[in-house]
């Protein structure tokens, strides 16, 4: 009888499960902590691409239907081509990317969004290109050489 109670107990206050669909790709990023350097990958279920040390293989991304934009949630494999055993092989979150991280000195990768059809992304322009006299001091060259610069202090 008290296991039965507890049973009840337990199944009224878990919270249903969300559901979620497969999306046939995803779009990662990757930075190469040493140069700067940032890539975008769009990988599709299964295909891998190397950039650097680094072979990213997407084996799947989910994401919620109700609202597609929101979260995603990509399952990567990372091989460093240092190293013989993968450097990740899990689940990473789109909004917490530090959650499930992959753990390497130079390279960081996180999941920006699953592709899914028939959702259309907000165009999103470039910021205008700053011209002499638009925010910026005209006697400011932001081509000059600044070990060439006479600053006034000799």
């Amino acid at each position: 009888m008290k296991r039965l109670a507890i049973c009840l107990c337990l199944l009224a206050t878990t919270a249903p499960a969300q559901e979620v669909a497969e999306a046939p790709g995803a779009k990662l990023r990757l930075l190469d902590k040493l140069t700067g350097q940032v890539t975008d990958i769009d990988l599709s279920r299964g295909q891998s691409q190397t950039v650097g040390r680094l072979t990213v293989q997407m084996d799947g991304c989910r994401y919620y239907p109700d609202s597609p934009a929101a979260e995603a949630f990509a399952h990567l494999t990372v091989l460093d081509s240092n190293v013989p055993d993968p450097v990740f092989n899990g689940w990473m979150t789109a909004s917490s990317p530090a959650l499930s991280a992959l753990d390497n000195a130079r390279y960081d990768v996180w999941v920006l969004r699953c592709d899914v059809p028939d959702v259309v992304l907000p165009e999103v322009e470039d910021p205008p290109e700053n011209t002499p006299g638009e925010g910026q001091d005209p006697a400011v060259d932001p081509n000059a050489d600044p070990a060439t610069t006479d600053d006034g202090n000799g």
